[in-house]
Formats: C-alpha cells, structure tokens, sequence
C-alpha cells in the first residue's frame, strides 16, 4: 500500500521535477516576467492615454519628431525607421530560432549577431533622438517647448523603459551567441535557449508596437 502511495505521490505535477504546464521551468520563467512586464507597460500606457485625454491639446509628434531632407519635413521618419529596424530584427531572430531547432550552429550564430546589430542600431537611434530633444529643444521630464508639460516625462519614461528592454536583450543575445558558438548547447543536447531567449525579443518588439501605435501616432 506504501508503495502505491510512494508511485502515486512521485507522478504528482508537484512532487518536484515536473513541470505542472509541460515546459522547462526556463521558459516558464520567461513568460512569468513577459507576463508581468506586460502589466508594467500596460499601466504605462494606460496612464499616458488617460493624460492626454484629460488634457485635450496634446503635442503635434508628427512636427516634433519629423526629419528635414533636402530642406523638406517629413513628419515621423525616423520613427518609422527604428520601427521597421525592430521588426526586422525579430525576423532575424525567428530565423535564429528556427536553425537552433535545426541544430545549425553556425547560422544560428549568425542570425542572432545580426539581431544583436539590429539592436544596437535601434539603441543608436534613439539616442540620437534623445540628444536630438533634449540639446536642441531643451526638452526634459518636467517642461517642454512643445505643448503639456507631461508630454516630456511621459516620453522619457516610455521610451527610455523600452530603451533599457532592448539594451538589456542585446546584452542578453550576446551571451546566448557566445554559448552557442562555443558548442555549450550541443553538449546539453538541447537549443532551448535560444528560443527562450526569442521570447524576450519577440516581446520587447511586441510593446514597441504598442508605443509607435499609441504615442507617436495618435
């Protein structure tokens, strides 16, 4: 009869070394903190857009961010162009993830280093845009020449939170290149890692979406 129990006990989702979900307990984990970053960016942008619908003039962003080619404006370009960068990126990314499950070392190295510079890209332009604001406008958290004071701190925490995301995955991806390419997975037998680490990625894309959609356009 112990016995019985012991085997019953021992099948148990959790007795221990079972994941209850039927995942490692890595990508549990990562969609855990998807889960509860996506309530920290949800309550970002719920606040923003209850802000501005208080406030009812908000800042024209179309004038605020566009570029000048050739003496022409053109409202939101380089917005546009770090959106279409962190898309991209997460093509590159799938297209690691896929060769991780092919066990292609070598061009899943080289995806993810492209993801990594597109990345870096992305990180490079919005510190442009940043100094951009900040040198030659003289925006800050707390004023702004542009309109309602809360547009700047509501620009410096969206975007420098996101900012931070992204500097964070390339960091992230970097350390998940080097073990890749140094044969570590091949020795566990196992590339989960790389997909676990696409989660991340394909989530910090995700918001981004989000924030282009909901601050830069309307």
């Amino acid at each position: 009869m112990s016995a019985h129990v012991q085997v019953v006990e021992s099948r148990s989702p959790w007795a221990g070394g079972i994941s209850p979900f039927g995942v490692s307990w890595q990508k549990l984990m990562m969609w855990i903190f998807i889960l509860s970053d996506a309530f920290i960016f949800g309550s970002f942008l719920v606040s923003y857009a209850t802000s501005r619908a208080s406030v009812g003039t908000w800042v024209d962003t179309g004038k605020v961010f566009a570029l000048h080619i050739g003496g022409t404006e053109v409202p939101l370009l380089l917005i546009a162009i770090m959106t279409f960068i962190l898309v991209s990126s997460s093509g590159t990314m799938a297209l690691a993830v896929a060769n991780a499950y092919e066990r292609n070392k070598r061009a899943t190295v080289r995806y993810l280093t492209l993801t990594i510079l597109l990345g870096l890209t992305f990180v490079g332009c919005q510190a442009y845009e940043w100094t951009h604001l900040i040198v030659d406008y003289g925006v800050r958290p707390w004023w702004n020449p542009f309109g309602p004071p809360q547009f700047g701190a509501y620009f410096f925490t969206l975007t420098g939170f996101h900012g931070l995301h992204v500097l964070s995955g390339v960091i992230y991806l970097a350390v998940i290149a080097r073990q890749v390419a140094r044969g570590v997975y091949d020795r566990r037998g196992s590339y989960e890692a790389v997909e676990v680490a696409g989660l991340y990625w394909h989530f910090v894309d995700l918001i981004w979406v989000f924030i282009f959609t909901m601050f830069y356009l309307f």
